[in-house]
């Protein structure tokens, strides 16, 4: 029996419009992000909240920091997003660690529940050649953990498990 690809092609699209997609969490076909808290699940209308998570680039966001739909409890582990926030500043991040200051050496202190920036930075700076002794930023992470975990004055101020 031979089948024709146009026909295929045509029975197929049709059936993947009209079919109601599964939503998980609350949201349709684009994912979580901004468009699914402005744009009620809908197979047409989905094309609009996927066009909005892009533009605005808040989904990646959204997943990070556990808002707009993308986590079912609303909250991201504090762990997770500084393993993230480590592989999406990893640059900035080295630099900031041989100074001892910087913004996201704040908030990466900030993620690791340090109620001493100033501390965790001196740390860093100190240990800098311990710490980027490999380039990954997986190991970074799990360098820093024990590194705080070690240390007298952040292992009671900063809340690592």
């Amino acid at each position: 029996m031979k089948i024709n690809k146009s026909l295929l092609i045509t029975i197929t699209s049709l059936s993947l419009f009209f079919i109601s997609p599964i939503s998980a969490g609350g949201y349709g076909m684009a994912g979580c992000g901004l468009g699914s808290l402005i744009i009620k699940p809908n197979n047409f209308l989905q094309i609009f909240a996927a066009t909005t998570n892009g533009t605005y680039a808040n989904q990646t966001f959204g997943i990070t920091s556990g808002t707009s739909n993308c986590a079912s409890s609303g909250i991201v582990k504090n762990e997770k997003a500084g393993e993230i926030f480590v592989h999406m500043n990893y640059e900035s991040l080295e630099k900031e660690m041989a100074m001892g200051k910087g913004e996201k050496l704040d908030t990466l202190a900030t993620l690791f529940g340090c109620k001493n920036s100033s501390s965790f930075a001196s740390m860093t700076k100190n240990k800098y050649e311990k710490l980027f002794s490999e380039e990954d930023p997986s190991n970074l992470f799990l360098s820093l953990k024990t590194e705080i975990k070690n240390d007298k004055t952040l292992s009671t101020t900063c809340s690592v498990n």
